[in-house]
């Protein structure tokens, strides 16, 4: 059985299931049933978790969003879509492993599917990149949303990375170029887009996929202009300030849905979706079949005004020379 990994804020429930799983060692071990002092503590186990997650800071929020056992891109694909088939290169340069995508049936129907993949061990870390894309991933997620509007198949992508990769490498082959491309060319795509921010949603390097006619958001993941530590280290020349940053930047899904840059929250199982993939791939694919049900009927001029329309609204200012008057 994997051990499970608790947070720095989690660690009274660390402690209480760890006494948890060594009754059920002695329980195994001897003839005395302590059925009922188990289940009494699962119960307060339960409570402690609720009571820990029905108040967390922005800082643990994001330590959430990043959390090694949160499911990735390809663990809700195999548990909301069928029939998926990988496709792979940006037919440039390279195949660029941090970013999956290929054909799916969602709800029995063909649709297009792609996100960012982290690694679950050192290997795939490598493999993928830690989920930080270089151009030619970006330019494998557009040939795949162009294909998606060949064929008029709606397009589902899913965000989770700290940011675009930004090595000299990628700067070489056009990491800005691409990521503005994407931009551009999703902004114009004759076909409903629904994006979800899974995990983390960083910087340029989620806005290459995350153009979409409706935006959902996970309960605990994070979407933000830049990370926390990387606002630190500007404003205050330390990443030491980063909970301070995490705080100001407003990257959690309640802020964001009150600023209108997110359509819908889904709520995560007790505790985080690292806890049950199973129960959040529920949650999640419920959300995504009203999301597309929003859009799947719009004709395509009204797709692209909708669509316009929404990006032209983001952000809020106030004129304080005409309030003066």
């Amino acid at each position: 059985m994997t051990k499970k990994i608790f947070l720095d804020f989690e660690a009274p429930v660390a402690e209480l299931e760890g006494k948890i799983e060594e009754l059920r060692y002695v329980q195994n071990e001897s003839a005395v049933d302590i059925t009922a002092e188990i289940d009494q503590l699962s119960k307060k186990s339960q409570q402690l978790v609720k009571d820990i997650y029905s108040n967390l800071t922005p800082w643990q929020i994001t330590k959430i969003a990043r959390h090694a056992e949160r499911p990735y891109t390809l663990d809700y694909i195999n548990e909301i879509f069928t029939h998926f088939v990988e496709l792979h290169g940006d037919r440039h340069f390279a195949d660029d492993l941090s970013i999956v995508g290929g054909l799916a049936r969602f709800n029995g129907a063909p649709c297009m599917v792609l996100g960012q993949q982290k690694g679950r061990d050192t290997k795939e870390r490598g493999l993928r990149n830690f989920g930080m894309s270089k151009p030619e991933g970006y330019r494998k997620a557009l040939r795949l949303m162009k294909l998606a509007e060949k064929f008029g198949l709606p397009v589902f992508t899913f965000v989770d990375t700290p940011g675009a990769y930004p090595g000299i490498d990628a700067e070489e082959r056009g990491q800005s170029e691409a990521i503005g491309r994407n931009i551009f060319e999703m902004a114009q795509l004759e076909v409903p887009i629904i994006t979800t921010i899974i995990g983390e949603g960083g910087s340029g390097g989620a806005l290459a996929i995350s153009v979409a006619d409706q935006v959902v958001m996970l309960q605990y993941a994070i979407y933000s202009v830049i990370s926390p530590e990387g606002c630190a280290s500007i404003l205050w020349k330390t990443a030491d300030k980063a909970q301070d940053a995490a705080d100001a930047l407003g990257i959690t899904a309640l802020r964001l849905k009150a600023l209108g840059l997110v359509d819908k929250i889904v709520n995560e199982p007790v505790g985080g979706a690292h806890r049950d993939h199973k129960q959040a791939a529920v949650f999640l694919k419920r959300a995504l079949g009203e999301a597309y049900r929003q859009v799947s009927d719009l004709k395509v001029k009204e797709l692209l005004d909708r669509r316009y329309d929404r990006l032209q609204s983001y952000g809020r200012f106030t004129d304080t020379k005409a309030n003066a008057k």
